[in-house]
Order: structure tokens, then sequence, then C-alpha cells
């Protein structure tokens, strides 16, 4: 009945979300999740408690189905942050990730990068009181590892068992991360 009902509606991602509830696959906590800086972020016009925008860097499937698009945003806060100083002193913050959103939800994220500038070691060795360290920046594109803080249940089923072709499932669930915000 579900397939001849799948074969009349002729909506393969329609077809891959039923099988994907029939059976439902769920990517477990504390998985990796490849984040990358969409934007340079610099120490120089932060401060704690600042939100950062981010993006995932490559899809996060689970025994084939499709969990998290490449291009769904991430969002972090910077919850330290040291100025530049002198004697070649450099910036450095944390950013701790929060959420990733999925399909028009938001799920937990955990884990903290810190991003260090470089120090002016030359200023450091010459014991020079007025040259200073460097701003610290997360150039765009940098990768960085974040990992799910809860379960997050599958979008899309692309494997060949589901009723969709991996392109046309794997298309469905880009456009539902694009319309939740993400980007390509």
């Amino acid at each position: 009945m579900k397939a001849r009902i799948c074969a009349i509606i002729g909506a393969g991602a329609l077809c891959a979300t039923a099988a994907a509830a029939q059976n439902p696959t769920t990517l477990p906590a504390d998985t990796v999740v490849q984040v990358v800086a969409v934007n340079d972020i610099s120490s120089m016009h932060m401060k704690e408690g600042d939100v950062q925008r981010l993006q995932v860097s490559a899809d996060v499937v689970q025994d084939g189905v499709l969990v998290i698009p490449r291009g769904s945003p991430v969002r972090a806060t910077v919850t330290w942050r040291t100025g530049k100083g002198i004697v070649g002193k450099s910036a450095k913050f944390d950013l701790t990730f929060n959420a990733v959103s999925v399909g028009g939800q938001e799920y937990a994220l955990k884990g903290k990068h810190r991003q260090e500038g470089k120090g002016n070691t030359l200023a450091a060795l010459l014991g020079s009181w007025v040259v200073s360290g460097h701003s610290a920046v997360m150039e765009s594109g940098q990768m960085v590892n974040a990992f799910t803080a809860v379960p997050i249940p599958a979008m899309v089923a692309y494997n060949a068992g589901a009723g969709a072709s991996p392109q046309s499932a794997y298309e469905a669930g880009r456009a539902a991360a694009i319309a939740s915000g993400g980007h390509n």
C-alpha cells in the first residue's frame, strides 16, 4: 500500500521521509560535527557573550541517512577573551558551541575552540614595552570540531532501500537546510 502511494505521489523525498519514520535513525550524542567559520572571526571587536555564526562543513550521516546537511547554521558564544598586550602578548578567545539548526529545529551542541593570535616573539626577546602582539583571528573556512550534546533524529533517508535516489533525497535534505537558514 505504501509503495503504491509513493508511486502515485511520485515524490521521492516524501517517500524517503515516510521510510525514515518507519525505521527512525538517530545521530547519537557526542558525535563529531565539523564546523567552519563563514567569515573571519576576530578578537579585535568582540566581547564575552557575543554570538558568532558558523556552519556545518560536511554532511553528517548515520546508517545511510542524512541527519545534518552541510551548510546547516551553527551558533557559538564567545565565552572568554583577552586582548593583545604589550611585550608581544597575543590576543586569545574561546568559542563555546551552542546549537545547530536542522530543518528549522535547534539541537544542542557542545565543545569549545580556542583561537590564539600570533605573538610578537621579537618584542618579547628584546623586552620592548611598546610592541604588542596580534589579534586572534579564526579565518573564514577554518574547520574545527563540535559535538552533538543530544541525540538528533534523521531528516531524510538517502539509502537505496528508502525509495528515493541518493541524489533526490540529498537535494531534499539540502533544500530543507537552506530553508531553515543554512547555506550551500
